[in-house]
């Protein structure tokens, strides 16, 4: 089966909201062996919609569209559908509900915009909206699937999850080969360094394939195998994957989706240690980080966000000397930090971060994206250099993925001398 998936909304278009809703049906689509011929973005205008809807209900199987189901006057993309459909929209009395239990949850009214989002296309099966007002739509015509979302991620990602792909899935029936994809985690390693770790790709993979997926908190390494069968791809994937460990192991902090934080908090849990972190650059990135885990009151104690130097002397009782003799921004300082918010916590682990996150600040020897990050715990304190680049908001991301890094590998007993 093929398909196609349209990105409505002239926000998308003009580029001032970046298109995630895009990639996120894409790659679900994928992993359950649908074809994604293409995708495309058309703004808020009712010729442009249709025309669009027209040309890629012809070329495929499925058409999935996000985005202008909101009840102000630019949403127009349950209005195209009654047309392109010539269908009429009839009150769902299950949505009104929903529509009323979350205002009610909220203690707002319910006005005459809001109850008109209970209107669907008749010929519809609805997709219930349960973090949202705008319902979903599936159309089934000719043998091919419309589906229509909200372009609200999370609300459109709810959907895809618990209605899109397992309808689909139904549809998709026996493809006559077997595909099964794994993606690795890893951080702390360039996209290149990573390539020359894993040696010989063709001997690595035989026939497999491996793609490199580089963002600011590091690589992504997605392995696709596809056989004839289920348990031959298994056996396959498993070797694959078990030699990219041996040759790049340190790195790989997940294996099933997680994200870094979500990683040490299991750590944490397991091994019943606390954390207190110390922020300077950062302004508590590293906090939210690790208190965006449900349970994070279990193994975090406190975050201090001591960002100037008086604050680094009085809250985390750092030496004076230190700052005047190495400067703020400097290992001896962070290794302090770390010690300070350690001892007044009476945690576990102290983890500390000072830099320079630019685009000001910088001094003769110590340039924008000079970091330092130190580590506490109850039988070292150390702390490492890290240089980043010029963009004071990546600066930061990065700097709060090589402190949660810094952590994990204190935790796996994991050398941080690379």
């Amino acid at each position: 089966m093929t398909a196609h998936i349209i990105t409505i909304g002239d926000e998308i278009l003009i580029g001032q909201t970046l298109n995630t809703n895009a990639a996120f049906i894409g790659e679900k689509l994928v992993n359950i062996n649908i074809e994604l011929n293409t995708t495309s973005v058309v703004g808020d205008d009712e010729t442009s919609i249709l025309n669009e809807f027209k040309r890629c209900w012809e070329e495929n199987d499925i058409l999935i569209a996000t985005g202008g189901l909101g009840p102000t006057h630019d949403d127009i993309t349950r209005k195209c559908v009654v047309k392109f459909f010539n269908t009429e929209l009839i009150k769902n009395k299950e949505v009104l509900e929903d529509i009323k239990a979350l205002f009610g949850k909220r203690r707002r009214e319910v006005t005459k915009v809001n109850e008109d989002q209970a209107l669907v296309p008749k010929i519809a099966k609805v997709i219930r909206n349960s973090k949202g007002t705008a319902p979903g739509t599936w159309i089934e015509k000719d043998n091919k699937i419309f589906v229509v979302m909200p372009g609200v991620p999370y609300e459109m990602e709810e959907m895809m999850k618990s209605y899109v792909i397992p309808h689909l899935k139904e549809r998709t029936g026996d493809a006559g080969y077997y595909v099964l994809r794994k993606t690795l985690y890893t951080t702390g390693i360039p996209e290149s360094s990573l390539y020359e770790k894993l040696g010989d790709i063709n001997d690595l993979l035989k026939g497999a394939k491996l793609a490199f997926l580089p963002s600011q908190f590091g690589v992504k390494l997605r392995i696709t195998i596809k056989e004839t069968d289920e348990e031959t791809a298994k056996n396959k994937l498993s070797e694959i994957e078990q030699k990219i460990i041996c040759k790049a192991g340190r790195y790989i902090y997940s294996r099933d989706e997680e994200s870094l934080e979500a990683v040490i908090g299991k750590l944490l849990k397991e091994r019943n240690l606390k954390v207190a972190v110390a922020e300077s650059c950062t302004g508590g990135h590293v906090a939210n980080l690790l208190t965006n885990i449900s349970g994070s009151s279990e193994y975090f104690e406190r975050g201090i966000v001591s960002y100037s130097n008086a604050a680094k002397v009085e809250l985390l009782k750092v030496n004076e000397d230190a700052i005047a003799e190495h400067g703020a921004v400097s290992l001896e300082v962070a290794r302090q930090m770390a010690e300070g918010i350690k001892s007044i916590s009476g945690v576990d682990l102290g983890l500390a971060i000072t830099g320079i996150m630019g685009p000001g600040g910088a001094t003769a020897g110590k340039q924008v994206g000079l970091v330092y990050i130190g580590i506490c715990d109850d039988k070292v304190c150390t702390a490492k250099e890290f240089r980043f680049g010029d963009d004071r908001i990546l600066n930061k991301q990065r700097t709060a993925q090589a402190a949660l890094e810094m952590l994990r590998r204190n935790l796996l007993g994991i050398p941080f001398d690379d």
